[in-house]
């Protein structure tokens, strides 16, 4: 039989490939079939279309063990995979020869020798490492019709083939060792946290007015505090100075939902007329903006998850308590902070308590001369622990309004890792506003090498988006280096002077005293 004849053009291949080749019986493959009995061996020649071979179920003998497809060597390298997924199960036993010849499959079948294909080499089972096949290609021989490496050549490539692997198991062991001690350091925290969090539940949270102030507590503040009593603390150190009750909270949150419906309903005729800043601020379509931008990554406060309800509430109920603040970009981070570690009513009394604070008041209310004031006061801090990025930051007339603005505004529950975020909530629930500022220190001590090599557009950016590899131990020792005390002042008493030395300058530039 001519092997010619049991070949076909590239495109009627394809199609007899295909998974609708069971249609067309146009396109024939001459198909041998060999039946194997057990008395007896005798090859049986038999012309079909592949879609009778392949899909015509119950038409096998029942007596058959083995079929072979034959279609020549070009049809089984060719033929895809998909089309042996295709196939009923019971396919599955069958094979398809290595040999592709079709004088050697007629051979085996007429003397009931097998043919057996030549042996692999084994030169790359003997390596401990097994090579990428990008890497190993330095050691393969050159095809027949190319010149034979010489000796001097195949020694240099092994070598080269050596230093790789080496270099590759170093870099492994490296990897391991670096894994080995990211989880040693993960499980020491673990137990510290839970003998931690024995000690705040037992001791520290039923003695609170009296213990909260004890070097001890400060010393255990200071390391972050456990998840489970996280939002416990928090509540109790921010306080609840409004005495907002969960009743107060309802009242509001339904409020809100009325003056979203009502929103809704008029919102073409509040656009024909115009409407103030402080209700677009308001509207429900900029709360819903920020809030499908807060922690995109971990898709629960987006539309559709769990959060995004509660937060949703959180900040149309605290636009109805606070109208004269609004809603203001940044918001929803620190609602969604709450929101993970408290119920919903408690998440609104600290947030609402939380936003009362000075520092924060003056910001979300954009009081430019009280930030003015904290810029002034970051300022004398920022010279006195970091003299040399502070006379290079002058050089470039970088003002800390440029980063410090992001950082207040979302309690670097924007700018850095969550995780790394409630540590620093933490410490500044313990220190108040000061901590924020000292914070902003720490992390420009961080990466002090990297900032006096940039330019005033490269740092703004850095600062912007910072790194995310930053991890706790690395900002919590740098922050401990900063020393916020000026001439034996502390961050309270220079605040008061720049507040003083202001009003004053602004005194003494009035028309009125001038006139």
């Amino acid at each position: 039989m001519d092997l010619k004849n049991m070949a076909f053009s590239e495109s009627n291949q394809h199609r007899a490939l295909d998974g609708r080749f069971a249609q067309s019986h146009s396109h024939i493959a001459k198909v041998i079939l060999l039946y194997s009995h057990p008395q007896e061996s005798r090859p049986l020649e038999h012309s079909s279309t592949i879609s009778e071979t392949f899909f015509q179920k119950g038409q096998r003998n029942s007596n058959q063990s083995s079929i072979v497809l034959l279609a020549g060597n070009y049809l089984v390298k060719s033929l895809p995979e998909r089309i042996f997924r295709k196939l009923p199960k019971s396919f599955s036993r069958y094979e398809i020869p290595a040999c592709g010849l079709l004088n050697q499959l007629e051979y085996e079948a007429r003397t009931g020798r097998t043919c057996k294909p030549p042996p692999q080499s084994s030169r790359r089972k003997n390596f401990e490492f097994e090579p990428l096949s990008t890497t190993a290609l330095i050691l393969e021989d050159r095809p027949s019709n190319l010149p034979a490496k010489s000796v001097e050549e195949a020694l240099r490539h092994r070598q080269e083939y050596d230093e790789m692997v080496a270099e590759a198991k170093k870099r492994e062991i490296k990897e391991a060792f670096k894994r080995k001690k990211i989880m040693k350091e993960r499980f020491k925290q673990e137990e510290n946290i839970a003998s931690a969090m024995v000690i705040w539940i037992n001791e520290i949270l039923p003695n609170w007015e009296v213990m909260r102030s004890t070097r001890r507590v400060r010393e255990l503040w200071w390391q972050g505090l456990p998840p489970s009593v996280r939002g416990k603390v928090w509540s109790l150190a921010v306080g609840n100075e409004l005495n907002i009750t969960p009743e107060l909270y309802e009242i509001f949150l339904s409020r809100a939902k009325e003056r979203w419906k009502s929103f809704s309903e008029t919102s073409s005729e509040n656009d024909a007329e115009g409407i103030s800043v402080a209700d677009r601020e308001a509207s429900l379509e900029l709360i819903k903006l920020d809030i499908s931008r807060t922690f995109p990554s971990l898709y629960i406060f987006q539309k559709g998850g769990p959060y995004h309800d509660v937060l949703h509430s959180i900040l149309g109920a605290y636009t109805c308590y606070r109208p004269d603040v609004g809603y203001v970009q940044g918001m929803s981070f620190i609602a969604a902070v709450l929101i993970l570690n408290l119920e919903e009513a408690d998440a609104f009394i600290a947030f609402a308590n939380l936003l009362n604070k000075p520092c924060q008041l003056a910001f979300f209310r954009v009081d430019h001369s009280m930030m003015l004031k904290y810029f002034a006061t970051f300022e004398v801090f920022f010279e006195e622990n970091l003299s040399k990025l502070f006379l290079h930051f002058k050089s470039y007339s970088l003002t800390p309004d440029i980063y410090l603005i992001d950082w207040i505004f979302t309690l670097y529950s924007k700018s850095l890792p969550l995780d790394l975020a409630c540590r620093v909530w933490d410490v500044f629930c313990r220190d108040g506003e000061e901590f924020l500022f000292r914070t902003g220190l720490g992390i420009l001590r961080l990466y002090e090498d990297i900032l006096l090599q940039m330019d005033f557009i490269h740092i703004a950016q850095f600062l912007t988006k910072l790194p995310e590899d930053i991890t706790s131990e690395k900002l919590f020792g740098c922050i401990a280096a900063i020393q916020m005390q000026n001439s034996t002042k502390k961050w309270t008493q220079v605040f008061a002077s720049v507040m003083k030395d202001i009003k004053e300058a602004d005194k003494n530039n009035s028309p009125a005293l001038k006139s």
